[in-house]
């Protein structure tokens, strides 16, 4: 992409690289990572008209929380806490990923873009 003078990069942040979570302190502290990581070389590759932005997804029903759902104080407390009543499926991650992989997004850099249901607006 450097060489090229162009490209696009999208990492997997997470919900948790803005909040600490409960009983998940490494993965947060590396979802925080992947955030600065992407703000960091959106700054620095900028020049070379490269965006490097972060997708955020929130509490998202996949083999990745299938434990989390199975207990039923934990899945209760997070379903409450989710404005649009349910949890992301892969497919609601689909339009971010066209997006900032296409020109619509050339302008938009160092973003990392949540996409949980509105839990952070809460």
């Amino acid at each position: 992409m450097l060489k090229q003078r162009s490209g696009k990069i999208i990492n997997i942040a997470s919900l948790l690289s803005f909040s600490g979570g409960i009983n998940v302190p490494a993965y947060a502290a590396s979802k925080g990572g992947v955030a600065q990581l992407t703000k960091a070389l959106a700054n620095e590759w900028a020049k070379y008209n490269i965006q490097v932005n972060a997708i955020a997804p929130g509490y998202f029903a996949t083999d990745n929380t299938k434990n989390l759902r199975k207990d039923p104080e934990r899945l209760a407390a997070i379903s409450a806490r989710i404005p649009t009543g349910r949890w992301g499926v892969p497919e609601d991650l689909m339009g971010m990923a066209i997006y900032l992989s296409s020109k619509a997004s050339d302008y938009v850099n160092g973003h990392v873009l949540l996409v949980d249901g509105g839990w952070m607006a809460r």
